[in-house]
């Protein structure tokens, strides 16, 4: 009885840091280096947007990579 908790513990865990933490954490990652990663690491970036793509469209509501506002020179 105690290792059937404890099993669905570890699953409930490792959904956990599928769908929320790791996304969460690529989100900041994503935030940080979007506008000055070079190809190999946007390509990088692409491939963990894939791979937690279920966890980062739970989060799609949070997400904002709208571009920096410019400062005009007068």
């Amino acid at each position: 009885m105690a290792i059937d908790l404890l099993i669905a513990a570890l699953y409930l865990a490792l959904a956990g840091a599928f769908l929320l933490v790791i996304p969460a954490g690529l989100y900041v990652y994503l935030n940080q280096r979007w506008y000055v990663a070079s190809s190999l690491e946007r390509a990088f970036m692409y491939f963990l947007v894939f791979m937690f793509f279920p966890g980062m469209l739970l989060l799609s509501p949070f997400l904002n990579f709208r571009p920096q506002r410019r400062q005009i020179e007068s």
